[in-house]
């Protein structure tokens, strides 16, 4: 699905899925509309990163999911990737606290090891404050591609020598024994998941809107959740089994 006038328009939300995930996508793009570099939408996309994490909290959301950067990414110029580690280094020392303060639990999703020591210590002091929190639980996948993740989970449960099953390799993914996503969120106009928790969002309903990421804002949020709310999610069975179930 997708809408060119969603952000137009004002929505009220009567039920939230538990987990929202969203592929940021758009910030170099709607810099360059502007006459400026791309990493002005990067600092842009970061200010809609924050508002959808409060709303999201606002709402009731549990769980909210952002890729943030894949592990093809590093493909980018260099200037950009150099800009965008930065970036992240920065916000998490700056943001963690307010997180800590709003009660949100934050994790980085990802491939750890690709970043510098600088970066790492950053996610390590910033997960280690928000830890024990249980508000929202905000996951930011980070040099994250979702090959990778089941690849690096069946690797996990061969050195342990633990039988491979759909349960055991859903608790070695990064994400752990989190709840799938329900809502699947990409900006930009484009319509895939770009290797986007590949297993996590066997079921996610997928939403695309042709906002740019920095356009994106909580009205654009609600009126994906107002979509979903619309949506009959019947997980392999009829929808009359669906509907027979839910009176």
């Amino acid at each position: 699905m997708s809408d060119k006038t969603i952000t137009q328009q004002s929505y009220e939300v009567q039920n939230t899925p538990q987990h929202i995930a969203i592929i940021m996508d758009g910030n170099g793009r709607w810099a360059q509309a502007r006459g400026k570099k791309r990493v002005f939408g990067h600092k842009a996309g970061m200010e809609r990163a924050r508002e959808m994490a409060e709303v999201c909290g606002d709402l009731g959301v549990k769980y909210l999911t952002l890729f943030a950067f894949s592990s093809e990414n590093w493909n980018r110029p260099k200037e950009e990737v150099s800009f965008l580690m930065d970036l992240f280094a920065t916000s998490l020392k700056n943001e963690s606290k307010k997180l800590h303060k709003n009660n949100v639990n934050l994790t980085i999703i990802g491939d750890k090891e690709g970043f510098d020591d600088r970066l790492r210590k950053a996610i390590d002091k910033a997960e280690m404050l928000t830890q024990d929190n249980d508000g929202l639980y905000l996951q930011i996948a980070a040099n994250y591609g979702g090959r990778w993740d089941m690849v690096q989970a069946a690797q996990s449960l061969a050195e342990q020598g633990e039988k491979i099953t759909e349960s055991s390799l859903q608790q070695h993914l990064v994400t752990g024994t989190g709840p799938d996503p329900d809502l699947l969120i990409r900006t930009g106009g484009e319509q895939r998941i770009s290797n986007f928790l590949l297993w996590q969002a066997a079921y996610s309903e997928l939403y695309f809107s042709n906002a740019l990421w920095p356009d994106f804002d909580g009205d654009a949020l609600k009126g994906a959740i107002e979509n979903f709310n619309q949506r009959q999610r019947r997980f392999g069975k009829t929808g009359d089994q669906v509907a027979t179930a839910d009176h």
